[in-house]
């Protein structure tokens, strides 16, 4: 799934569509034949090529392929979703007392290699400016990975004593990460969105504290907004925040692919940034102390980890909550009937759901047949469709049709509201016990190494006991390295399943210390 420069893309067959019959436009004058329209429709099936599969649904209104490989165009329906996102975690924020802030993109060579193990951990995916125009830099600027350098030499600045604690900031910006190798639309580019929290506090317990809070914020992003399960967890040493004192993470699975992905990160980071940057403060008894620091992030990446998880054979589905538009009132007039009643009554039921606060639009477009506009508003993932014909305008009803699960029926149009408030909740329940029953069903329980190899290779996954032993997790991705990737530890839940005395280690055979969910990943 390479943008441009990297590869042409599959070019889809297209189809035309003609129309055939008079129909009327808003003002109720008829029309000859409607001109001819680039048919709709996917060129493959989600379960018979799913790289392709995905390709062409994002394609269709959600990204625009760039012409430099890993960067993408975010069009108006992708930002959208990521705007709604925005709202629900910028307010969550504002109750917890953090502030929004703004840092350049630049970082200097000097703050970028403070920290070692940091930029050892981010140093093959930095992108460098070395010149302004055709002139060399004296000095090369590193664009921000993430920002941890970049911010906290002035934390060290803004914060002496006690009273400037906790110190909570966050910023909304982009970030560039460049070194990887078949990119892919939201989850895997090398520019992309996100947030970045920063924060600092006197003591442990309190970042302790913070770390769950946010991770909980995410894990209502993810299940609550977009109907994606996840697992929320502590990453292992080997996959932990380079520099950081420990990772949280919570963790999607795409049942199609048998890959996991990391939905967002909170990090504790310890003393160990406040020792290098010298982020110290006068504490109450007037002794100098350092501070006690955490990071997390979430990014655009939710969009691509819903996209997979909820799209099918006729396009995307788009959980009610975060959908731009919730309903879409299509007009289906036959020949000689009310054209101009029907599009009234189309407009006055955008008119009733808007004022309810349901995101609604109403598609007139009277060079379109409704079966066209059908397929269009299917293939974006529009929630709930809403039909208004002859017949409907004389029994004073509408059709609903969900997109989760097809199912239509008849509504008078007297308690449409309400029905439709109804309705869009039970859409976003339904997505989510879908996803979650198919998710399920993929999670394979192993005690040994026989066991993990077959549970691997079908794709699912594994909850295994571990040692906890980060050269047995090493050798393990050794020993599964393939064409596909090699495993690896997504995260030990927190809710861990019992441990009977005596389990071993499912790869060393030592005794195992808890439960890790184990697979190939994004």
């Amino acid at each position: 799934m390479d943008g441009p420069s990297e590869k042409k893309e599959k070019v889809v067959k297209e189809k035309v569509v003609k129309e055939k019959g008079a129909t009327s436009g808003p003002g109720g004058k008829k029309k000859k034949d409607v001109k001819k329209e680039t048919g709709l429709g996917l060129s493959v099936k989600k379960d018979e090529n799913f790289g392709e599969w995905y390709s062409e649904v994002c394609k269709h209104e959600m990204i625009e392929y760039y012409d430099i490989s890993g960067c993408y165009i975010l069009r108006p329906w992708s930002m959208a979703i990521w705007e709604i996102m925005h709202a629900f975690f910028d307010a969550e924020l504002k109750k917890m007392k953090v502030k929004n802030c703004y840092f350049p993109l630049f970082v200097s060579p000097g703050a970028l290699e403070r920290e070692t193990d940091h930029i050892e951990g981010f140093a093959p995916e930095v992108a460098w400016v070395t010149k302004s125009g055709k002139s060399d830099l004296e000095v090369p600027l590193a664009i921000r990975p993430t920002s941890e350098t970049v911010m906290y030499p002035y934390f060290s600045k803004w914060i002496r004593g006690h009273r400037d604690l906790p110190l909570k900031l966050n910023q909304w910006c982009n970030v560039v990460r460049w070194e990887f190798s078949n990119p892919t639309p939201f989850i895997r580019s090398r520019e992309f969105l996100w947030q970045e929290g920063h924060t600092a506090f006197a003591t442990k317990e309190e970042a302790d504290e913070e770390v769950l809070q946010v991770l909980e914020l995410y894990r209502r992003i993810y299940e609550e907004y977009l109907a994606v399960p996840i697992v929320k967890g502590m990453k292992s040493e080997n996959e932990k925040f380079a520099g950081g004192l420990y990772t949280t993470s919570i963790e999607a699975f795409i049942p199609n692919t048998g890959r996991g992905v990391q939905g967002a990160t909170s990090h504790c980071l310890g003393q160990n940034f406040a020792k290098m940057f010298e982020i110290n403060y006068e504490n109450e008894k007037g002794e100098t102390a350092m501070v006690w620091q955490n990071s997390w992030a979430y990014t655009t990446r939710t969009i691509g980890v819903m996209i997979m998880t909820h799209g099918d054979d006729k396009g995307l589905i788009l959980p009610p909550k975060i959908a731009p538009v919730q309903v879409v009132v299509i007009p289906v007039p036959y020949k000689d009937a009310n054209t101009q009643g029907i599009f009234d009554a189309c407009s006055a039921t955008v008119s009733a759901l808007s004022e309810a606060g349901i995101r609604a639009e109403e598609d007139l477009r009277d060079n379109y047949s409704p079966g066209w506009k059908y397929s269009n508003w299917e293939m974006k993932g529009v929630p709930l469709r809403i039909e208004i014909g002859p017949r409907d305008l004389e029994n004073d009803q509408v059709r609903t049709v969900r997109r989760d699960n097809g199912v239509k029926e008849d509504i008078p149009r007297g308690g449409l509201v309400e029905h439709v408030k109804e309705l869009l909740v039970k859409i976003q329940e339904n997505m989510f016990e879908v996803a979650k029953q198919k998710r399920e069903a993929c999670v394979e329980v192993i005690k040994t190494w026989d066991e993990f190899s077959n549970a691997l290779k079908e794709k699912k996954l594994i909850l295994a006991p571990w040692c906890d032993e980060k050269e047995v997790e090493i050798d393990v991705k050794g020993r599964t390295k393939g064409e596909t990737g090699a495993a690896k530890t997504l995260c030990s839940p927190f809710d861990q399943p019992e441990l009977p005395e005596g389990t071993l280690c499912f790869a060393s055979g030592k005794p195992a210390k808890k439960w890790t969910y184990w697979g190939r990943s994004y």
